[in-house]
């Protein structure tokens, strides 16, 4: 389920005094099963970019495939692209209506026009897939912790099984023991399902810890496409936009400026670690 992306241009309140250009001229591929990340500072673009994914805005100009398919052709289903990639808000109270926990989560497949017990087993799955207590199924979403209402928003999107599952900045206002619970549980669907991941996230250690590739946005424009390593290469770069490379990226180039022979491709811990024990 590949994602292709030709010259897309947004723009916000065309023919009026507030027009604003937040895409320029973006393309980008995503294959089937791979983990991307995207950053940039507010106003960069990047929750305007992965609104497109699913539909939820559509181009101003610029061509978006599905699977091969052209999704601005005349005809083409918008409910069935929607199945296809989940969309989880940076905000999840904004998803979560219902009375209880279960009965949200089931909102989804219920939309997909599935009988209630597969609805159910489905969203019983999905929750389990979160980590989510059992004994708060019954339990209004409202009553719930933030990142209690993280999962159960997450599940609400999973229960539909979809092939892409797209995160805005999942693990925003958590505490670190949180964040990592969410991120682990992510990578680990990730690992264990035929799926997509894309992750917009603030963190760079998060973000260095468990992406394959990595999109930085500038302005409405791609500014860098590569690995983690080599995009976090240009950290000086990255500071005259107002972001940043990870601590780790900063601790290995300076002990290379004191004469260490250490790779300044380390962007994780445990890479620095063996980057050092191998110095020494």
């Amino acid at each position: 389920m590949s994602i292709k992306l030709e010259h897309i241009n947004y723009i916000y309140g065309e023919g009026t005094a507030y027009r604003k250009q937040a895409l320029k001229d973006v393309s980008l591929e995503i294959p089937h099963g791979q983990f991307v990340g995207i950053i940039g500072h507010t106003g960069s673009g990047k929750s305007t970019l992965i609104q497109h994914l699913n539909g939820l805005i559509r181009a101003t100009d610029g061509k978006f495939y599905f699977n091969g398919e052209d999704v601005y052709a005349e005809g083409y289903s918008m409910r069935n692209l929607r199945n296809e990639v989940g969309l989880v808000f940076q905000y999840p109270e904004h998803q979560l209506f219902e009375v209880d926990v279960l009965t949200d989560v089931c909102f989804g497949p219920k939309n997909q026009g599935l009988p209630k017990e597969e609805c159910e087993k489905r969203a019983k799955e999905a929750l389990e897939a979160v980590g989510f207590p059992e004994k708060y199924y019954g339990q209004s979403p409202f009553d719930l912790s933030g990142g209690q209402k993280r999962r159960v928003a997450i599940a609400g999107v999973l229960a539909m099984q979809p092939k892409v599952l797209v995160l805005d900045e999942p693990t925003a206002g958590l505490d670190p023991k949180g964040r990592d619970e969410i991120l682990d549980q992510i990578a680990e669907l990730h690992r264990q399902g035929d799926m997509t991941v894309v992750l917009v996230s603030h963190s760079m250690e998060d973000i260095a810890k468990y992406v394959e590739r990595l999109i930085v946005m500038n302005r409405g424009e791609k500014m860098f496409d590569g690995t983690p390593k080599e995009v976090f290469s240009h950290y000086k770069e990255l500071e005259q936009i107002g972001l940043s490379a990870p601590q780790v990226t900063y601790v290995m180039n300076a002990l290379k400026d004191k004469g260490f022979a250490v790779s300044t491709e380390a962007t994780t811990i445990e890479e620095a670690v063996e980057e050092i024990m191998k110095a020494l």
